[in-house]
């Protein structure tokens, strides 16, 4: 059943990935990403990492996606389509695209992913996971956050200065 879901959503993710940067209106994009983003909190899901899961789901696909399609909604761009990419940038771009498939490829083929499982004998304590959560050095979890955070007042930011520029 794992083997399914991970296939059932590895298939969402890679459709609506491509939809996100192929679809030439922009509120049908962001719907597409917040597809993307919630079928990537179900692969956490299955791989056990409830955290990093409802993370992924909150910040992510509730607030990111939540702050776009506001920003779209508030410029009164929701009609707005994007014009088709000239052949001159679409053969560089499908050449990025392959290499840094490439890259990726090569990557996951020559990392050793069995020595890695072995090391991992112990089980996490809450204390430790308290500690790393609080913690601004090295392992700790509140820096990431505090950039997220900064992210989403730029995003908030952005779109009312974007809505009140064309109301002037």
């Amino acid at each position: 059943m794992n083997v399914i879901m991970f296939y059932i959503l590895a298939a969402v993710i890679l459709v609506c990935s491509v939809l996100t940067v192929t679809s030439r209106k922009i509120l049908r994009a962001a719907t597409y990403l917040m597809f993307v983003l919630i079928a990537t909190a179900g692969l956490y899901f299955l791989l056990q990492v409830n955290f990093l899961a409802a993370v992924q789901l909150m910040v992510y696909a509730g607030g990111i996606v939540v702050l776009i399609i506001f920003s779209v909604l508030l410029t009164s761009h929701i009609e707005h389509q994007f014009e088709l990419a000239a052949p001159s940038k679409s053969i560089p771009a499908a050449l990025a695209a392959i290499a840094g498939a490439a890259i990726c490829i090569a990557s996951i083929l020559q990392f050793d992913f069995t020595s890695r499982l072995a090391e991992q004998t112990t089980s996490p304590d809450i204390r430790q996971f308290g500690h790393a959560f609080l913690n601004y050095g090295d392992g700790g979890y509140v820096l990431p956050f505090e950039v997220i955070s900064i992210l989403l007042l730029a995003a908030m930011v952005a779109a009312i200065m974007i809505a009140k520029k064309n109301k002037q």
